[in-house]
């Protein structure tokens, strides 16, 4: 569910981190070149090359030179720890507040269907 106030880079982010712990992009593998990327999403690809550059600047992706850019070794760890943690301060305790207001039960909520 894409948050229509973030700035664009910011959703294609999601939109790369979701994929790589989606299993998509393993680390070492190369992800989407910029213009791929830009394309597949109706993006411009300075904008999907600012998303890109914020993995970079945050060791998540490595660039080779004329070949590509990588998804880095232990990307896919530090993104679900970090996914992990902005989950439980931020998604969560409105969602533990809704559950308790209505009255659930975990039995009430049928995990498969997430």
């Amino acid at each position: 569910m894409a948050d229509e106030s973030k700035p664009v880079y910011l959703r294609l982010r999601e939109i790369i981190a979701a994929s790589i712990l989606d299993g998509d992009y393993a680390d070492g593998e190369l992800l989407p070149s910029v213009r791929a990327f830009a394309a597949a999403q109706g993006a411009n690809p300075l904008t999907v090359a600012k998303a890109y550059q914020s993995f970079q600047d945050d060791g998540l992706v490595v660039v080779k030179r004329g070949v590509g850019m990588f998804v880095a070794d232990g990307a896919t760890r530090r993104l679900r720890e970090a996914e992990r943690e902005r989950f439980l301060d931020s998604v969560w305790p409105p969602v533990a507040a809704q559950i308790r207001r209505l009255g659930l039960r975990i039995d009430d909520l049928d995990l498969a269907k997430a």
